[in-house]
């Protein structure tokens, strides 16, 4: 399996506070808000939160051409910033990099962004690029095992992962239904970028030991993307804290058996949050042999839902701590979709 060089991380330059969602919310409204909306936010387990433009832009009408020409402009930017940061931690030039891969499910662009990243940073023109799009919340951990993948092709390649998100393009608060209030209430926009490496000669360093993925019958409402008049419009039709104790433990259950694994070998894991009950739910699966998965907490605190590169700002995090037990990865996404993943922090075992 490769190892793990670097990771980077990158968010907009608009920060805005829950209380400052509440008076958006309430000036899109026209009136006071609801007690359930106001609970809603209120119990999402996120005071701050980045986006791509300031707040008095999603008060107005949406359209296709203004939501491509900010993900073109902001979503690049921060594409090239968080990439730079990766490559220079990992102490690589782009010309060491043999493939780009872009995970990304609130926009899209042809030429895509790996392919405009060629002249832009000076990668090798034969650098292979791979845009993906459609893992959404999911799509960091299959990211990974992707470049993983592609880091073990052609005896040994070097991979820079990317993943990019502007959630907030999709808010309309024109509408008030349930998903959009959810919407409000939890989803950000930011970047994360990863170097991995097939390479020999990395030893002591975070290294891939498994990954896993299940996707349910009978869940694609659960959440995905519809294509609206002015823009992707969210599905989100069931209750995902329930499909955590139902559904994912025993899977996640299997796959540390699989491993050899109980949680208590396990360091804090690396999850993407979903929202406040969704944190709760994994919780309390992983109690009492985890108590807590306080970085999750704290970069949903600090950063909301940002979609794909959560996960990526939570591993970072624990990296810094120096773990000396495996981390597990776990992210859940449209399909509906679990995806695991095992990386020994101190390398291979």
């Amino acid at each position: 399996m490769s190892a793990l060089i670097s990771i980077a991380t990158a968010v907009p330059d608009y920060e805005i506070t829950q209380a400052e969602v509440l008076a958006v919310l309430a000036k899109a409204r026209g009136a006071a808000l609801p007690a359930r909306l106001e609970q809603i936010l209120g119990n999402s387990g996120i005071d701050q939160r980045y986006l791509a433009c300031e707040a008095n832009y999603y008060l107005e009408p949406r359209s296709w051409t203004g939501r491509a020409a900010i993900y073109n402009q902001v979503g690049s930017r921060l594409v090239l910033k968080a990439a730079g940061d990766a490559l220079d931690k990992a102490s690589l030039a782009p010309a060491d990099i043999d493939a780009i891969v872009l995970i990304s499910t609130t926009g899209t662009m042809t030429p895509s962004i790996p392919s405009r990243m060629i002249q832009a940073m000076g990668f090798n023109p034969s650098t292979q690029t791979i845009p993906v799009f459609g893992y959404g919340c999911a799509g960091s951990v299959l990211g990974l095992r992707l470049a993983n993948d592609l880091a073990a092709a052609n005896g040994g390649q070097n991979v820079l992962m990317i993943a990019l998100e502007l959630c907030s393009l999709s808010y309309d608060y024109s509408q008030f239904d349930k998903k959009n209030m959810i919407a409000t209430a939890l989803f950000a926009d930011g970047c994360a970028a990863a170097v991995i490496s097939g390479k020999a000669g990395q030893a002591g360093l975070p290294s891939f030991r498994a990954f896993d993925q299940k996707t349910w019958p009978d869940t694609r409402d659960m959440m995905g993307w519809e294509i609206g008049a002015t823009g992707f419009d969210l599905v989100l039709a069931r209750d995902i804290p329930t499909f955590v104790t139902n559904d994912f433990a025993p899977f996640c259950d299997a796959f540390l058996v699989d491993q050899g694994l109980e949680k208590s070998d396990l360091a804090e894991p690396a999850c993407h949050p979903g929202g406040g009950r969704v944190v709760e739910a994994l919780e309390a699966y992983f109690a009492p042999e985890i108590a807590g998965i306080p970085a999750t907490r704290d970069i949903l605190r600090q950063h909301g839902n940002m979609s794909s590169p959560t996960v990526l700002f939570v591993l970072e995090q624990l990296l810094l701590q120096k773990p000396d037990k495996p981390i597990l990865l776990t992210a859940l996404g449209p399909g509906f979709t679990a995806v695991l993943g095992i990386i020994d922090p101190q390398g291979a075992v």
